[in-house]
């Protein structure tokens, strides 16, 4: 029996490099010490308060089917944060929860793309996206940036490969360049969109993770709010990866038809989880901002450290919780540099060619192991790229 084509092609064939990643895994599973820089896991839990939450609410009987929607209350306070921050008016009826940010991605697509549509999206990009696209019978159609450019689009080169597409999807703060796009840059983009008669999907789980700038969201634009479906996440702002709750954002009548979809895929989220994330959000800013107060201490110890050699150039991490590092001044690419790093000095970090091609010559670090470790290791990695470039070229 065969198995559908969507199915067996879903990540496109060949390798994404994220075969460093699985041979650093395997290497802990046999008992080696391995610095792990790979993956946007927090290096703290869940907050007590919020499991305490999520218990009382299972132990109080919200174990049963919970509404698809989402819960009221839920949809309530998503709908008031989203308010609070864009200046958009947003009701309960432009809120869907969702299991996850990725959920959201998937029917997100869903709604906005037919088989053979073209779907835009950003290279360098979080790893799911081509596969997300795929997984509607959509094209994935990358829109490279340019290291110099700060790796933000410009958008003659989405408009440029607009053509048979129906929708955008972008990542601000940006993972896994850090990137945050500025005003001027979601103006260009929602200019395309809206001479393109696009749809932008907009993935904001890093939005409480800004270190340089504000974050925007191209939603609160003129013209906007009407095509624009917002990503949404507790993962990254709360410490509840595992969780998986997210949402949608977007106009009732999209919100409308993606519970539908809901109903015939997910059939929710459960209960307790959510009501896990209503205590959560309505902590406010302060539980936010000490979630992300890792990263921001990190992220200046790794500028400090960086600072003193000459060999990785930094892109400014302006967000979100990982360093982009060019490693082309030691001869090597992203990929090679990487393995050759696990094997060198047992630290493990992602080849920029596993988020496309446009991060080939660079290697993404995720600051999510404690300061001073994170701090040892930054320094060790450093060195093992000094030694690197005052080889003699094979």
């Amino acid at each position: 029996m065969q198995l559908s084509h969507r199915i067996t092609h879903l990540t496109g064939g060949g390798s994404d490099g994220w075969d460093v990643f699985y041979r650093a895994r395997a290497m802990i599973a046999a008992g080696e010490a391995v610095t792990e820089l790979t993956i946007g896991e927090h290096d703290i839990r869940t907050d007590p308060a919020i499991l305490a939450a999520m218990d009382a609410s299972a132990r109080g009987g919200h174990t049963g089917y919970a509404e698809v929607p989402g819960v009221a209350a839920l949809r309530d306070r998503v709908a008031e944060r989203v308010q609070a921050r864009s200046g958009v008016p947003t009701g309960r009826g432009n809120v869907l929860i969702t299991p996850g940010g990725q959920a959201g991605l998937f029917a997100a697509h869903s709604a906005t793309c037919d088989p053979g549509d073209a779907a835009l999206f950003i290279d360098p990009y979080y790893v799911t996206y081509p596969g997300t696209i795929r997984g509607v019978g959509a094209r994935p159609v990358p829109v490279r940036t340019r290291p110099e450019d700060g790796f933000l689009p410009r958008p003659q080169d989405i408009a440029a490969r607009a053509d048979g597409a129906k929708s955008l999807l972008i990542n601000t703060p940006n993972n896994p360049t850090g990137a945050v796009y500025g005003r001027d840059t979601l103006e260009g983009i929602a200019q395309v969109c809206r001479d393109r008669d696009l749809w932008l999907i907009s993935d904001e789980v890093y939005e409480t993770q800004v270190w340089d700038g504000a974050h925007l969201s191209p939603r609160a634009l003129p013209g906007m709010a009407d095509r624009t479906l917002v990503i949404g996440s507790m993962s990254k702002s709360h410490a509840m990866t595992g969780s998986r709750c997210g949402w949608i954002v977007g106009p009732e009548a999209a919100i409308t038809h993606l519970v539908n979809l809901a109903t015939h895929t997910t059939y929710g989220v459960p209960g307790f989880v959510q009501d896990a994330a209503l205590f959560a959000l309505e902590q406010g800013e302060e539980m936010e901002q000490a979630i992300a107060a890792p990263f921001r201490r990190r992220r200046a110890l790794a500028q400090e450290i960086l600072s003193r050699q000459n060999v990785l150039r930094l892109l400014p991490p302006q967000g979100a919780m990982y360093l982009m590092l060019d490693v082309s001044a030691t001869g090597m690419d992203g990929h090679d540099f990487a393995a050759a790093l696990l094997d060198a000095q047992r630290i493990a970090v992602m080849p920029g060619g596993s988020f496309g091609a446009a991060a080939s010559g660079h290697i993404r670090v995720a600051m999510t192991i404690a300061d001073a470790e994170f701090a040892a290791a930054l320094e060790r990695l450093c060195a093992f790229a000094a030694e690197r470039a005052r080889e003699p070229a094979v």
